[in-house]
């Protein structure tokens, strides 16, 4: 097995949104939450995909063995006015960080991380977000990303 990464494409997109469901609809159940099956997930996240892909708003990066995507990753791009600790007001998104059950613990999820938070480096982003699940807090605190109690959220 030889894992090869590459840039997500149009060509790949039905399987990274199957991919971003499986990711949601299992940190949703870990949660304890019954996943709400009368949302059109798939629809809002292929008209998402379409935009800002085309925009060079949002940017992922695929962990491939063979033809298989195995690991999956996203950042978006967002601009804010900016402030002393983000002085180009630019932030890093990042989402759909997913790895396929069978291929976890193998150094994958940090090799696409690693790849987006560069993209967001060159794209000219002080930070970088996220809002991580149970599962990934490890990896992030291991790669440097630091609590933020300040983060708050008003569901609309």
């Amino acid at each position: 097995m030889e894992i090869v990464y590459k840039k997500l494409t149009f060509d790949e997109l039905d399987t990274f949104i199957d991919m971003r469901i499986k990711q949601l609809t299992e940190e949703y159940e870990s949660e304890g939450k019954e996943v709400p099956r009368d949302v059109d997930l798939r629809s809002a996240l292929n008209d998402f995909y379409h935009r800002h892909i085309k925009d060079c708003t949002f940017v992922s990066w695929l962990a491939m063995d063979g033809k298989k995507i195995v690991g999956t990753s996203g950042m978006s791009f967002v601009e804010k006015p900016p402030y002393f600790t983000c002085p180009t007001g630019r932030l890093g998104l990042l989402s759909s960080m997913f790895t396929d059950p069978g291929y976890r613990r193998m150094g994958i999820a940090k090799e696409l991380l690693d790849r987006v938070v560069n993209e967001a480096r060159e794209y000219g982003c002080g930070a970088v977000h996220i809002t991580a699940s149970d599962m990934g807090v490890k990896l992030y605190t291991a790669y440097g990303f630091k609590h933020n109690g300040n983060f708050m959220q008003y569901s609309l």
